[in-house]
């Protein structure tokens, strides 16, 4: 059985810790934690993971343009902000989930793994821990 990724967009070093530490104990690939678009893009030129976290406000600007890629590959992902609408998300992006910040890691857990558990894992690459 192929491990599952997570690619995790979070700016808060706190938070993306403890994403990371909650996914890994969980025996999830993660990549990142990442801090910006730039970042993030640069990873995605390369990889594509199971699914992933983004939190919606990062350092250089908000994360659609990250969302836009993983929607067009496919790869589900939640939305973890305590600065975003969840509707306006689910409207713009209708197979995503959102986490309300502050959230509890495992709540992410398990909607990541009921929308990875729904995708088609074709074509995605297992992911090597990087920061």
């Amino acid at each position: 059985m192929t491990r599952k990724s997570v690619l995790i967009i979070e700016d808060e070093i706190f938070v993306a810790l403890d994403l990371q530490m909650t996914f890994e104990e969980a025996g999830w690939d993660v990549a990142g934690p990442f801090a910006s678009i730039e970042q993030s893009s640069l990873y995605l030129k390369e990889n594509t993971p199971t699914c992933a976290v983004l939190d919606v406000r990062l350092i250089d600007g908000v994360v659609f343009p990250i969302a836009d890629i993983l929607a067009e590959r496919g790869v589900p992902f939640v939305f973890h902000s305590g600065h975003a609408d969840g509707r306006q998300l689910a409207q713009r992006y209708a197979t995503s989930a959102f986490c309300q910040k502050p959230c509890l890691p495992g709540k992410l857990l398990n909607e990541l793994e009921r929308l990875s558990d729904r995708a088609d894992p074709k074509g995605r690459d297992q992911v090597r821990a990087s920061a």
